[in-house]
């Protein structure tokens, strides 16, 4: 953590204090649980006895801009465990995490602690914590300007469903009083682009708890731009050495005992289900179904390397409590391939697969990049399958890949695959937030697993090395961002309508349709709007539904046979003959950029 970090992660964890304080003075049988700081705030969870309202927010922010001035100082002390539980006698949540660090070794937060149980509380006026800090000296270090609760969220106490569920108060704390503004403008910006949102008034997809939390449902429109990424993905793989293959969506649970899922993995794995007496899963991963098609033939050294790609769909148990619109899904479409190739092709696959995600994110507006090495945390090996030989030639294959691309990275121990580790790429969208994308793992394992084979040049059996793929991630998850990115507005190859055709008055309609039928023969998609509204009403619908290019017809048009463009940032670009708009929308979309 750098110095200016460590600065306001002090400044917020004290801050989570001042509001506890505050809270507990409008509450006096609230019963506290923790109140971290996080990036770019804080929050801190309560059992309390009412439902928080807007108006009590408001109240606590209040109450804190009076406290924040007395200068209390922040107190450290050691006690003893005998102490802590008198202090904190009534408070449950306390009690149980003084439990954890004595008899577990782990921290309030329950991360495990190094060294010896340390006990310890901050105190600052009449609030007391069991904490470990660090804090700044006193509350006047706080800017009660820069001060600003957020929102109101419900949070499982240890993040567990079947634990009490607490009401999470979030806010925000900055140096000065312009990095809050800033902070709070960036906030509108991020709700203005929220794909939920978005994805409701664009009419993209939904979600229906009637037909089961978690699961998305694609309209038409969204639908289109999903199948203009999925035909374009396949395009390129066609063109880099890939065969598309489909699986199942269900599978015998063998298959994932065998690959090691379902001693490592099967939290977050649906029930078994029983047919004919056999037990069957739906897929959490594609993976063991590329594998049997493997194993269906010899093959031999010189068929080697087998690329095979698959949009497959996959279902995997999330908490209803993470559940995020597009983001955070039960199932969702990975944009899969697995790699089967000799040792000896290993680095060039690796790369390979390297330069194909790069291409694809930047191809769909993605410049910066943030890429991590998840490796085995050599302390818990049990996490992990294979041997240390298997893990270190796995590992060093990635890390020379990097090098060899120049691609700069950060290693994350104790974060790879239970089966081997990988490169994580995580691109920044138009606001800089990261978002999980391609991953690239390396896996020596599943071949030893399910025996497989390929006859090398001097006859004998060899094991292959399977590469695991994604270079967008799920589709759900992908277009979700793709969203915010753009706030709803596509480039042109991709947004659903690219061309909104507006009559001014009923007797332009016949010439309209003869423009739209010219659009689709030209493979432009292009919607007539013959409504009855007054021609500037057609135009803000059509801006509004982020539609790149309108053209208005009226007399003038209808006589010259042009027609009248304007774009979707209000920029009118005057009238054009269609065969010369035809090519300008065509060139957009084989450039694949915003008009």
């Amino acid at each position: 953590m750098d110095e200016q970090n460590e600065v306001l992660h002090k400044l917020r964890h004290s801050t989570s204090h001042v509001m506890a304080q505050a809270v507990l003075e409008r509450f006096p049988e609230a019963k506290l649980a923790i109140g971290p700081a996080i990036e770019d705030g804080f929050y801190y969870d309560f059992d309390l006895p009412r439902a928080l309202t807007p108006e009590d927010l408001q109240a606590i922010e209040g109450r804190m801009r009076e406290l924040i001035p007395q200068g209390q100082p922040f107190e450290y002390r050691e006690v003893s465990e005998a102490e802590a539980r008198s202090l904190f006698a009534g408070q449950p949540y306390k009690l149980e995490l003084i439990d954890d660090i004595v008899k577990l070794g782990r921290n309030e937060y329950g991360e495990a602690d190094e060294g010896p149980p340390t006990l310890s509380i901050y105190r600052h006026g009449s609030f007391v914590d069991l904490c470990r800090g660090p804090h700044v000296s006193n509350t006047r270090e706080i800017n009660p300007k820069a001060v600003k609760l957020l929102s109101i969220a419900g949070a499982y106490w240890r993040g567990k469903e079947d634990r009490p569920m607490l009401q999470r108060i979030y806010g925000t704390v900055f140096q000065t009083r312009e990095g809050l503004d800033a902070h709070l403008a960036k906030l509108a910006e991020i709700d203005r682009r929220d794909h939920r949102k978005l994805g409701k008034e664009l009419d993209l997809y939904s979600t229906h708890e009637i037909g089961g939390a978690g699961l998305i449902y694609w309209h038409p429109k969204g639908a289109l731009i999903r199948e203009t990424i999925e035909n374009f993905w396949r395009q390129v793989h066609r063109k880099r050495g890939y065969d598309i293959v489909y699986s199942p969506h269900i599978g015998r649970v063998d298959l994932w005992k065998i690959s090691g899922h379902w001693d490592f993995y099967r939290e977050s794995m649906y029930s078994p289900i029983d047919i004919d007496g056999i037990q069957y899963l739906l897929k959490p991963m594609n993976c063991p179904f590329a594998v049997l098609m493997y194993k269906t033939r010899t093959r031999s050294y010189r068929d080697l390397p087998l690329r095979w790609g698959e949009l497959g769909t996959v279902y995997r148990y999330e908490r209803s409590g993470v559940l995020h619109g597009m983001l955070r899904v039960r199932g969702f479409t990975q944009d899969d391939a697995h790699i089967f190739c000799r040792p000896d092709q290993l680095m060039n696959e690796i790369v390979g697969v390297l330069d194909l995600a790069f291409f694809m994110l930047r191809t769909f507006g993605y410049e910066q990049f943030d890429v991590e090495l998840s490796v085995r945390d050599e302390e818990h090996k049990g996490k992990f399958i294979g041997e240390d030989s298997v893990w270190q030639n796995a590992e060093s294959a990635l890390h020379e890949a990097l090098k060899l691309r120049n691609v700069p990275y950060k290693v994350m121990p104790g974060e790879a695959k239970f089966y081997g580790p990988a490169i994580d790429i995580k691109m920044r969208d138009a606001l800089g937030r990261g978002w999980q994308g391609p991953t690239i793992q390396v896996d020596f394992n599943f071949p030893e697993r399910f025996d497989l084979k390929f006859v090398g040049e001097d006859g004998q059996d060899r094991r292959p090395v399977m590469v695991h793929r994604t270079v967008l991630g799920s589709m759900e998850r992908f277009v979700g961002g793709l969203i915010e990115h753009y706030a709803g507005a596509f480039p042109v190859w991709l947004a659903p309508v690219q061309v909104k055709v507006i009559p001014i008055a009923d007797r332009h309609n016949d010439y309209a349709r003869q423009v739209l039928t010219r659009l689709l023969e030209a493979d432009i998609r292009a919607e007539v709007d013959d409504t009855a509204d007054r021609m500037n009403a057609k135009v803000r619908k059509a801006q509004m539904e982020k539609v790149p290019y309108m053209l208005v017809m009226g007399d003038k048009e209808v006589e010259a046979g042009t027609v009248s463009v304007r774009l979707r940032s209000e920029e009118n670009l005057g009238p054009k003959p269609l065969d010369e708009f035809i090519s300008l929308v065509q060139q957009a979309i084989a450039e694949k950029k915003n008009p």
